[in-house]
Parts: C-alpha cells; structure tokens; sequence
C-alpha cells in the first residue's frame, strides 16, 4: 500500500535538498563547527525498529502496534536489534482536554497509548510516538508548538520511549528555537526518551542537531521510488562528518518491502546501513515475504550499521554512477559498499589500501549478502546489477568457503536446497524444503565449481547438459562435467558455467511458487529473490 502524502511543504525543503546535492561537500562540510552530541546517554548505535506511516498512513491502532510488536518477536526481529515500536501521525483526537492534553483516540487506542505501552514493554520492546514543533500536525491534529512541556509530560506518563517530532505549521519560529524547547521539556521528565528531529534537512539541521536531538532527517520524506531513495543517498552520504555514538543523520525509514524490486529493496537496505542510519521498517511486516524478511534480518548487515564505533560510511569514488564507500569498523574491519546507481549491469573496482586498510600480503573478504568468504592480495570488485549493490567486510588475513560444507539458503523461500526425500539415485530432484541440517542439504564447495551433497559423493547437475531456460536440475553422481560446475557470485547469484543461466527456485518470484517441494531449475538471469542464495 502506497502511504498517502504529506501536505504541500514550503518550496525552501526542495531548494535545501538541492542544495546539499549540487553544492561541493567540502564547501558544506566546513560551513559549521562540529558541536557536542546530546548528553541523554541514549542511541549510542543508531535506532532500530517500526513506524506505521509509510505502510498505513493515518489507519494506525491499538491493534496494528500490538500485533507488529508480537510479530518483532516471534520472527526474532526484536533478537536482530529491531526494538522500537513507532506510532506516527493521526493517534490523537482534533483538540486538546480542557487541561491542554493531548488526547488519545478512543476508538483507535481504547488501552490509551499508555495501555499500548505496557503491552509493546511486556515484550521486551520500546514505545515511540509522533508530535510536529509546530501548530498543528502535517494531518491536522494538535501540534506541540507552545506545548512543549504539557505534551512531553504526557509522554513519559504514557510510557513513551522514542519520539518523531515533525516540522509541520510550524509559524515561521526558527527550527532551532522549536526542537531545542522541545529537547528541555523531554530533559525535564526524567525518562529517557530517544529524540528524533524530523524537520526534512532545513535549516542546515545537521549543523546543530547533535546538541539537540539523537538523530535528524536530512532531506525531506522517502518514497517508494528507486530515484529517491538515490537522490536521498547523495544528500545524506555528504553529512558523514557529523555523524557519531547517539547522534545520526537520518535519511528517513525504510520502503524496504513496499513495492521496489529486490534488488533495489537490497541497495536501500545496504546503503542505510554502510550510513550507520537509523534502521526504522516502514512496511507492513505481519505480511512481509521471506525475501523482505531476508534483508530485514541480515545480522552481518545490521552489525554494520550498529557497530560501536559510530562512524558513517563514505564515499571514496562515484564516477559513472558507480559509487564505492567504505566504513571503518570498531574491530579493525572495513566495510565497503559497490553500488550501481545506473539500469545495467558493470564492473566495480576498487582496493584494500583505497578503502582504508593497512598494507598486507592478503584480505578476507566476506559477502554479506550471500555470506561467501574469498581472498585477494588487494583488488575488491564484483559485477553489480543495475540498481544493485554488493557488501563486503573486508579484514587483513585471508579465508575461503572451497572445501566448506554449509546449506544453501533460498531468499524467496528462507528455504533450503534439497534432495528430494534423503534420496542419492542419479537423477533425484532438487527442490527447496524447510532447513532440517540433513545431508541431502549439506552442500560442499569445490576448487572445480562443483556443488556437492552427501559428503561429496553426488552432485548438482544440469539436466541432460541443458543451457535452456527450464533445465531441471537434479543430482547426479560427479563426472567433472561442465553441467556440474557452478559459479557462486558477488551478487548472490549462482550460474552455471556451461549455460550462464541462474539457479533458480521455479515460479519462486510469486508466493505459491516457495513451498516444499518446488523444483529448482535454470533461468535467464533476471535479479528475482528466487535466484539469490546464500551459505548458511
């Protein structure tokens, strides 16, 4: 579901955003003095979790929070790092009580928002509300503008833990003027409210926002447009410098799961992440499929971007719409991001020494994406798919996954590569079935390009020697034939040499097509989820 948008903003938030995109980033990094995060003790990594807006618009509930803060739980989000529970606009009623408190709506939160509270904290997890700095919210409802004590003392009442506090009808009172009343009046409550300033990158916000809040919007909202989530990226790559432990630029949340491609959905979720950028899910997760599911929960992903030492990914080369950031990481690792901004596929390159690691005779390079470990003496690279991007944490040694045993895990399905049935008869099926650790899915890689089941005695192996979109792949006993031999690749794909087709989970781009039992075939090579693999 497409979320409705927000009022008309002043034109001074699409002439920032441009701006910060087209100016030289030296120019905008040195306009202002770095100055002291804010001393709440809170979001020392960037905030993870929930906020209905994207998906739902002003159809928020009681019953919505609570059924996404079971859902945290039960598909061990909350145990990834997800931990807020966000409301954003319209949970109130169109005025005040006759003591000037906001009020919420019965209708849509009988339990209160304290009730909804209790019950998101009876989890394990953390309440976030949504006000605007001004007189009233971009939906109409009462703002906190000359509030600003009255409301943040209903929060902490409530239970409130996180709030989003919008730039809506603010009166022309300077952002700094409002959000800083608003950062005392939380301070004032005595509980530990994470404060998050969302006032679309005006007013040169990252400037002063860390003496302010715990992270602040850099541009204006997100959409579900690939172009945007680009445009966003390029305004928020500049800002690293003022990124750091409990205080963040914040791109805005995520449309991962709203109606991108995977491959997209994958760069968005990448590039956040390389951003040490709050990881706010902006979907509907109770129906999310397995494949948005994948990225959500990519723990090697998200220790990226919640890595202790704070520090936001930057971008060392851009040319042609090629872009290759790196982050330093607390252990001594880099991450680094290939991202192809453009239609088609290329060739990305860059080296250990361009990224920031020390001179060595060799790197390990772990994919996070498929979770497949190489070496090189230097020279990082992969060939990325239009729209897409590889992740790499790259550390001095060296490593490799030839000759490793692991399951090979669908992301369409998070099911696993299987012989059919535990069977070893040359010419079983191979399909996906629920991970059981047997060996009819214990899958060994070889230095030939082989993908061996049962201790490596069968192999995977194109039907008959087909290089035809729709060759059944069965097992076989192993001949050292080119039909056996396989390509895992930077992008999670897996191609078979003789045929250049991808593996892929049959009619595994629709729902139906990920149950047990679903063959798995070769297929033009096209950036579905049913083509992308990883060792689990």
């Amino acid at each position: 579901m497409t979320a409705p948008s927000r009022p008309w903003r002043p034109l001074r938030a699409v002439l920032a955003l441009l701006l910060l995109v087209l100016s030289p980033p030296l120019l905008l990094l040195s306009s202002a003095p770095r100055v002291h995060a804010l001393d709440n003790g809170l979001a020392r990594t960037p905030p993870m979790g929930w906020n209905d807006w994207n998906a739902f618009g002003c159809n928020v509930s009681e019953a919505l929070v609570e059924q996404t803060a079971d859902y945290l739980v039960s598909s061990g989000l909350k145990d990834a790092g997800y931990q807020y529970v966000n409301i954003d606009d319209c949970w109130m009623t169109s005025a005040r009580n006759a003591a000037g408190q906001l009020v919420p709506d019965p209708a849509k939160f009988p339990d209160g928002i304290s009730g909804t509270a209790a019950y998101v904290h009876s989890k394990g997890l953390k309440l976030g509300i949504y006000e605007s700095a001004g007189t009233a919210t971009c939906q109409g409802f009462p703002g906190s503008l000359g509030h600003e004590q009255t409301d943040a003392n209903s929060f902490a009442s409530w239970g409130v833990d996180y709030l989003k506090y919008d730039n809506c009808n603010h009166q022309n009172v300077p952002d700094q003027q409002r959000y800083t009343a608003m950062r005392d009046a939380l301070a004032n409550t005595g509980r530990p409210i994470v404060y998050s300033l969302c006032n679309w990158g005006l007013a040169s916000v990252w400037t002063w926002g860390a003496g302010v809040g715990n992270s602040w919007r850099t541009t204006d909202d997100i959409n579900v447009n690939f172009s945007t989530v680009v445009s966003i990226y390029k305004a928020n790559v500049q800002l690293a410098q003022y990124a750091k432990p409990g205080a963040w630029n914040d791109p805005d949340m995520l449309e991962v799961g709203n109606g991108m491609s995977f491959t997209e959905d994958r760069s968005h979720f990448g590039l956040w992440a390389e951003m040490a950028a709050p990881l706010i899910a902006g979907t509907d997760l109770r129906k999310a499929s397995a494949a948005t599911l994948s990225l959500y929960g990519n723990k090697d992903v998200i220790a990226v971007d919640q890595d202790s030492l704070g520090r936001q990914g930057t971008e060392i080369s851009s040319a042609g719409g090629l872009h290759v950031l790196t982050k330093p990481l607390a252990n001594g690792d880099v991450s680094v991001v290939l991202f192809n901004e453009n239609s088609s596929a290329a060739t990305i390159t860059t080296s250990a020494s361009a990224v920031g690691l020390p001179a060595a005779s060799s790197y390990r390079i772990n994919n996070l994406w498929s979770h497949q470990i190489s070496s090189t003496t230097g020279s990082i690279a992969a060939n990325v798919p239009g729209h897409g991007s590889v992740m790499y944490r790259v550390s001095v040694g060296s490593g490799t996954s030839v000759g490793t045993t692991h399951p090979l895990i669908g992301a369409s399905s998070n099911r696993c590569l299987d012989a059919y049935e535990g069977q070893t008869t040359p010419g079983t099926k191979i399909e996906i079935w629920d991970c059981g650790g047997g060996a009819n899915q214990a899958v060994t890689l070889t230095a030939a390009g082989e993908l061996r089941l049962y201790g490596g005695t069968q192999c995977l192996d194109a039907y008959d020697n087909g290089t035809t979109s729709g060759t059944k792949v069965q097992l076989w006993t192993c001949n050292g034939g080119a039909n056996q031999q396989w390509r895992l690749n930077g992008n999670g794909t897996i191609t078979g040499t003789q045929s250049g087709l991808c593996l892929d989970v049959t009619g595994g781009d629709k729902p139906a097509g990920n149950v047990n039992g679903t063959q798995v075939e070769l297929w033009t090579c096209n950036g579905g989820a049913n083509q992308q693999w990883r060792l689990g």
